[in-house]
């Protein structure tokens, strides 16, 4: 088996309550990544629905119509032999991973609306609408804090918030054997916020190792904020993938190749193996398909993505790109 993997995380320009827009461009995403032979696609926070459906969080219309467009996500012949990474409401296809900290001050109100999910590492059935059991055969799927194991890596989520709080799931998830850590954000724009994400997300890989996929919203989705978009991919303390900050494009994925045998010896030092002998262990979902291509199917011109240094804007260029993308979105939407 290789060890060269291709993955994908995106920027996408979703709307409130728009579930046949949003879905359109979820699956236009996914057929971007595969295109550019990823096995791993990410998406931003609360994608199918829209992050800023308010009250209508509320209503289990906002929940029944999800559950059906991420039906269509299944059953769509673009969806096989890719792993995805989709955000949507649920009540309490793999693994249901909820939020553990929700952000909860300045312009975010998420416990008007969510409840986080109990505890680190606890994971419970949830049982399925019988429109995904039609299609799968299954009636439940775990739901709760758990790592996705594949034939060659390790997967672990962590949601927006999370990213930004002292003890961030990618800490423990790490010390455990997690390679890979996806993150769906919904992260408005604020003047200078961008080093402050990169910064935390290049540090969470320079101390731990590992790969990291953010994907976040982008554009005004029907509330009073601007997602400032931005996907980055970052592998053990450096920038290999960038999206752009202020785009007008509704979909934008980025790519790279990595090998997961540089973050393993990235790992091979005395102090984080006491860590991890003394961490506690993490629930696994087994999933029987590989993120590397076989031996015998390896592109021999398949390389690792080089480094790149991270653009920002000036604090001018931000003042003035950012009401300006506002309006626009503010404008299509009216």
């Amino acid at each position: 088996m290789g060890h060269l993997i291709t993955v994908a995380t995106c920027s996408l320009n979703q709307w409130a309550l728009d579930f046949q827009g949003n879905l359109q461009r979820i699956i236009e995403s996914i057929k971007k990544a595969k295109l550019a032979g990823s096995k791993l696609r990410v998406g931003p926070e609360l994608e199918i629905c829209g992050y800023g459906c308010l009250d209508h969080f509320l209503e289990d219309d906002t929940i029944l119509h999800s559950w059906e467009c991420l039906s269509e996500i299944i059953e769509h012949p673009d969806s096989q032999d890719i792993l995805l990474d989709v955000g949507m409401p649920v009540k309490h296809k793999l693994l249901i991973r909820p939020k553990l900290s929700l952000a909860n001050d300045g312009n975010y109100y998420e416990m008007r609306y969510f409840t986080p999910w109990k505890g680190v590492r606890v994971v419970e059935e949830h049982y399925l609408p019988r429109s995904i059991t039609k299609i799968m055969g299954q009636k439940t799927a775990p739901i709760g804090d758990a790592l996705i194991s594949t034939l060659d890596s390790a997967l672990g989520c962590e949601t927006c918030e999370e990213l930004f709080t002292p003890q961030a799931p990618h800490i423990a998830m790490g010390l455990d054997g997690c390679e890979i850590y996806t993150n769906s954000s919904g992260s408005h724009h604020e003047l200078r916020k961008l080093n402050t994400r990169v910064e935390l997300i290049v540090s969470a890989t320079l101390k731990s190792g590992g790969i990291y996929l953010y994907a976040n919203q982008q554009g005004c989705d029907g509330d009073r904020l601007y997602y400032d978009g931005c996907a980055l991919i970052v592998a053990n303390g450096t920038v290999l993938a960038q999206g752009s900050q202020f785009s007008l494009n509704d979909v934008e994925v980025i790519t790279a190749t990595i090998d997961l045998e540089e973050v393993r010896s990235y790992r091979e030092h005395k102090s984080r193996a006491m860590q991890t002998r003394d961490q506690p262990k993490y629930e696994r979902i087994e999933v029987e398909m590989s993120l590397s291509s076989e031996v015998d199917e390896i592109d021999l011109l398949l390389h690792p993505s080089p480094s790149r240094p991270v653009v920002y804007n000036t604090p001018e260029e931000e003042i003035a790109y950012g009401p300006a993308c506002y309006l626009f979105d503010y404008l299509r939407r009216s």
